[in-house]
């Protein structure tokens, strides 16, 4: 129990599809606290199971601010079941040590998973806010899609990771998501 080791992008763990929980056992709820402290203790938004090496369907998200008490959202399960609009997101990982780009997102989501207690929950998140970008990301690693397969601009994200002296992008794992790139350009346009 307590603080995990944060597996880095390159370890073959957080590419694979993570399996269903059966039950909420006294062992996932473990994990769930190991995933907290672990988050915690790395000053992380959110971390999912396959992170600290455990390939099932289990995140955790903490969308507090600094000055508000911890307020973790367990997802055991999850399953995103609506999503919407578009939006650019600005988005790191725990498993890409300081390593940040520009990705896409949609900007609402409503997810149902279970709590950890095994109840069933729905939860919705818009606008692009922390939350709703916060689901999708962690949401990816339980099915080893990586934030950087979202990437806006490849070039731009594998300069980031040479400089933090990580891997380039697997050009295969880029997903083509003309939809949204095109719905985040037209809002720009918008906005400018």
């Amino acid at each position: 129990m307590g603080i995990k080791k944060i597996l880095v992008y390159g370890d073959e763990i957080l590419r694979k599809e993570s399996k269903e929980v059966h039950k909420v056992s006294a062992k996932i709820k473990t994990l769930v606290k190991d995933l907290k402290d672990t988050m915690y203790a790395a000053n992380g938004v959110g971390l999912a199971a396959p992170q600290i090496g455990e390939n099932v369907r289990v995140f955790v998200i903490d969308v507090s601010e600094e000055d508000e008490p911890y307020n973790p959202i367990v997802f055991v399960n999850p399953k995103i079941i609506q999503k919407s609009g578009a939006t650019n997101s600005y988005e790191g990982c725990l498993s890409f040590p300081e390593a940040y780009t520009n990705v896409r997102r949609y900007e609402n989501v409503k997810v149902k998973a279970l709590d950890i207690n095994g109840r069933p929950f729905v939860l919705e998140a818009f606008e692009g806010s922390l939350l709703a970008r916060a689901i999708q990301h962690e949401f990816d690693h339980l099915d080893g899609i990586l934030f950087v397969d979202h990437a806006r601009n490849r070039f731009e994200a594998d300069k980031e990771l040479l400089e933090k002296n990580l891997l380039p992008i697997d050009s295969e794992k880029l997903l083509d998501e003309p939809e949204l790139e095109e719905a985040i350009a037209q809002k720009t346009k918008v906005e400018e």
